[in-house]
């Protein structure tokens, strides 16, 4: 996927690393995976085990497509709060996705492990940004304003990441 995906365009890029994760890994809990409630895993890692969360499949797709020379400023990581349906109605479940940014200020494109589907943002409606990061900076939502925190979550697994060769 990441050799041939070189010579693809963005869009299709998008369309293949996203299909890739969300047709051959299994989605399952940190507990059951790793004995641990939250562990954010590299992209090895999840192929290693064949499962994981939101954050394992958002990382991966994060990954991947920095591989195939999507630049890190159009990648997005979304913490969002995602609106499930629940045996008693409605739920906000914690989830994360991996926004696309075509331009600076351009609405994103939402991969996701929930809904395969490529949307726009606007049309993901049962998802409310809460913080966005990726290797360069956090932001609040998916705005343009910065902060200096860090996620110490995010910067283990970028060390962790870098060990395996990833940039």
């Amino acid at each position: 996927m990441l050799g041939e995906g070189q010579k693809l365009g963005e869009k299709e890029k998008l369309k293949r690393v996203n299909d890739f994760f969300n047709q051959r890994i299994a989605f399952d809990d940190d507990i059951s995976i790793w004995g641990q409630p939250d562990y954010w895993a590299t992209p090895l890692e999840l192929m290693g085990m064949g499962r994981g969360d939101c954050e394992d499949f958002a990382i991966a797709k994060y990954y991947s497509l920095q591989a195939m020379g999507v630049p890190v400023a159009k990648l997005r990581l979304v913490y969002v709060r995602a609106r499930q349906s629940g045996p008693n109605g409605p739920v906000l479940q914690a989830h994360m996705v991996l926004a696309y940014y075509a331009s600076p200020h351009a609405e994103p494109l939402i991969l996701d492990n929930l809904k395969p589907e490529i949307l726009p943002a606007s049309r993901r409606s049962d998802l409310s940004p809460i913080f966005s990061f990726n290797s360069a900076g956090l932001w609040r939502g998916t705005g343009n304003q910065t902060s200096k925190s860090t996620l110490s979550r995010w910067q283990d697994l970028l060390m962790r990441a870098r060990a395996e060769g990833f940039e």
